[in-house]
């Protein structure tokens, strides 16, 4: 049988088959038809661009792998882990001569918490940044293992229960989800004006996870991996395994 019948065998139209018996093909997935069906037809995409000879230099193959990695533990968890100890394919994708600065690393002792609570990051007002598609935070002398992305930047924002109550009942998503940043922050964030990011949470088809927080081995005062700001690639970052890598 093709990749493609077994894809399509977990599609809607096989929802009673799924709850009378397929669903035991995946004792560690969440039981939810539509969750396995979407990782077996996101592999079954990768697996065609690979067969096809489809070129791979815009492709996230790190996340690709992540991806092979999941479905395979919703089968079975060790034979999860024994592809991912005998794949060599992180070793040769290290080598990809592709290094765009395309993260901002921020300074993110108070950021973080904010990320995890609203998926935003906040900055003071006219904060220059490059040209970036992601954001990555350093915390608890780490790169935490999220790295967002970009989703909706804006700066000057006025941070009162007014503008909040203003934005919320706008008809922009954006708007709106602003509103409730405003709403979410504590007194870090005081009356003023600040520049917003609206970023990824996990689960979005654009947001990357790292396969491990990245440790700063450093010491000494004012040693910190990053202050204020720094560029580095997503490349660098998935296959770093400190901050001494990027």
């Amino acid at each position: 049988m093709s990749f493609g019948f077994w894809s399509g065998l977990l599609g809607p139209k096989y929802e009673e088959l799924w709850r009378d018996c397929l669903h035991r093909a995946f004792p560690h997935s969440s039981g939810k038809r539509k969750e396995v069906a979407v990782a077996v037809e996101r592999v079954r995409k990768f697996r065609n661009r690979l067969a096809h000879h489809d070129s791979t230099i815009n492709v996230d193959i790190p996340f690709e792998l992540r991806q092979i990695f999941d479905l395979v533990a919703y089968i079975d968890k060790d034979a999860a882990r024994w592809l991912k100890r005998c794949s060599g394919l992180m070793t040769v994708y290290a080598q990809r001569p592709v290094t765009v600065d395309d993260t901002v690393v921020v300074s993110a002792k108070h950021a973080w918490p904010l990320y995890e609570t609203c998926s935003a990051y906040v900055c003071q007002s006219g904060r220059a940044f490059r040209p970036i598609e992601r954001v990555a935070f350093y915390a608890d002398r780490e790169i935490k293992l999220d790295v967002p992305a970009v989703l909706h930047r804006r700066d000057n924002v006025e941070w009162s229960p007014e503008e909040a109550a203003r934005l919320g009942a706008s008809e922009d998503r954006f708007d709106r989800k602003i509103a409730k940043v405003i709403e979410t922050s504590d007194d870090t964030w005081t009356d003023g004006r600040y520049q917003v990011f609206l970023l990824t949470a996990p689960g979005h088809p654009d947001h990357r996870q790292l396969r491990q927080a990245l440790p700063y081995l450093g010491a000494g005062r004012g040693s910190a991996f990053v202050q204020r700001q720094r560029y580095v690639s997503l490349h660098s970052l998935e296959n770093a395994v400190t901050t001494a890598d990027l």
